[in-house]
């Protein structure tokens, strides 16, 4: 796809096999957030293996929401539309008649993904939002599943493999046995497939997300968020096994969507079998996926090596204080208090300080408990669960020490260890310290430096400046020197 450079809101329009979705993203950047968000389930796919043809009803459905789409779109000052094609309408006898009519309505030109090319995008998608990436993607549409090797920041292997559950459902009639002789017999096709024992699974797709959320609900797991979700494959065996054997009733009383019922225990039984031959280390659940990945496709190759979190946190508004300090600056002012930081963890730092104003017009009753929610559930990808809790505790401790809800405490305490939370709450307390001394003017905190060294933590201050080191500072050094177990001292340069 075609580069292009805008900040200005971009869409894609993605007609999938069971779904057609918009999704406007605030820009061609590099960690695009989603402004807007919505789709219908048209089952275009439904019947595919039978007649040959699209769905009709779904085709009525589709060429109605696509046009409202694009208007809306539009509307929102969207400089490109991409408009993508999958599985069902690629293999349908009348797809081309299907695309012909949508580029009518709407005066766009339809893109019908193969095979190799949905595989490709939807591992650009992964690789968007976790650059690190090494091991197996699996994408799981309506009509489709995309299997692709990712290696060294790239795809590499790839294939695209017509058993999505729509498919299935038709072919062996919801029989569980019947129906993993056939994934079997499909996947033993994949000769690389077992050459990915001990490296990552990476899962996409619409109904893999739903036995994730149903996951996390069954295991009481304290943050509702799916991208880097994580299960160590012994678990998974066992839970996709359980699934796949699960009825319509029983997942009706679990609160499963009635046209995801119908797919789930598919989709955990296609999942089992994969995980069986691949044998990987750990799956890991993305956000991102074919539409991730057709954005990506279209930056520049510096913009790809750009981190995805550092960027996503730097173009918020509230990345640098109303006197100027950025979050970069403040992170520099930093350095001396950790000097033995490892390249992941002072990474998570500049994030926080990106981040250290997202509070400040929160009521001062609920700003370290409202600051905490609203980081650990931001839509930052390029980061983990336990390192979206150092973040979010860093930023909390910024503007007190004290968590008040039992639940935010408690995700807390389950993602992070003892030393990581002591050290997401220093990172806070010396962004306090640091908005104490200065009161985010940018030539104020120049005129202070902070060392650590021995069993102290020294604060110099500039002679011009003494005055600004007042009774809240000196109180706020000591809170930092005591969570580092040091003495504060000061001194006058």
């Amino acid at each position: 796809m075609k580069s292009i450079d805008s900040t200005e809101p971009v869409a894609v329009i993605d007609i999938g096999s069971n779904s057609v979705r918009l999704v406007v993203y605030e820009g061609a950047v590099r960690a695009p957030i989603s402004i807007f968000n919505e789709k219908i389930l048209a089952g275009l796919g439904i019947d595919l293996n039978e007649t040959g043809r699209l769905f009709e009803s779904g085709v009525n459905r589709a060429l109605e929401a696509i046009p409202r789409y694009v208007s809306i779109a539009r509307s929102m000052g969207a400089v490109r539309i991409d408009i993508v094609a999958t599985a069902a309408v690629r293999d349908a006898e009348n797809g081309p008649d299907f695309v012909r009519e949508i580029e009518k309505r709407c005066e766009i030109k339809v893109k019908v993904l193969t095979g190799e090319e949905e595989a490709h995008f939807s591992g650009l998608g992964v690789l968007s939002g976790t650059p690190e990436a090494e091991g197996l993607m699996g994408d799981l549409g309506g009509g489709s599943v995309e299997l692709v090797s990712l290696k060294d920041g790239s795809t590499d292997k790839q294939v695209s493999l017509p058993i999505g559950p729509l498919r299935l459902e038709e072919w062996q009639h919801g029989d569980v046995k019947e129906q993993a002789r056939f994934v079997d017999a499909q996947l033993s096709n994949v000769k690389w497939l077992s050459r990915m024992k001990g490296k990552d699974f990476y899962v996409v797709g619409g109904a893999w997300r739903s036995l994730a959320k149903l996951h996390i609900t069954h295991s009481n797991y304290p943050l509702h968020v799916l991208h880097h979700y994580e299960m160590s494959p012994e678990e998974a065996l066992y839970y996709t096994d359980d699934l796949s054997h699960m009825t319509e009733a029983d997942l009706e009383e679990d609160g499963i969507k009635n046209r995801r019922r119908a797919v789930l225990p598919y989709a955990a039984l296609l999942m089992n079998r994969i995980i069986k031959i691949a044998q990987p280390r750990k799956i890991i659940f993305s956000a991102n996926g074919v539409r991730e990945g057709c954005l990506y496709d279209q930056l520049s190759s510096k913009d790809q090596k750009v981190d995805p979190l550092i960027d996503v946190c730097d173009r918020m508004p509230w990345s640098v204080t109303f006197g100027g300090v950025d979050g970069f600056r403040l992170a520099k002012w930093m350095d001396q208090i950790f000097p033995d930081n490892k390249p992941q963890r002072e990474r998570l730092q500049v994030a926080a300080c990106l981040l250290s104003e997202i509070g400040r017009l929160e009521h001062p009753d609920y700003r370290v408990d409202h600051t905490l929610a609203r980081v650990m559930r931001f839509p930052f990808v390029g980061i983990t669960h336990e390192e979206r809790a150092f973040v979010a505790l860093a930023v909390a401790s910024r503007y007190g020490k004290s968590i008040s809800t039992n639940r935010s405490r408690a995700t807390v305490n389950q993602l992070m260890n003892i030393r990581e939370r002591s050290l997401a709450k220093a990172t806070g307390y010396a962004m306090r310290l640091g908005y104490a001394l200065s009161g985010g003017v940018a030539s104020n905190l120049d005129a202070f430096r902070i060392k650590r060294g021995g069993k102290k933590l020294t604060l110099f201050v500039q002679k011009s400046h003494e005055h600004l080191v007042g009774e809240i500072a000196a109180t706020r050094l000591k809170t930092l020197a005591g969570a580092l177990n040091l003495e504060p001292k000061i001194m006058i340069e």
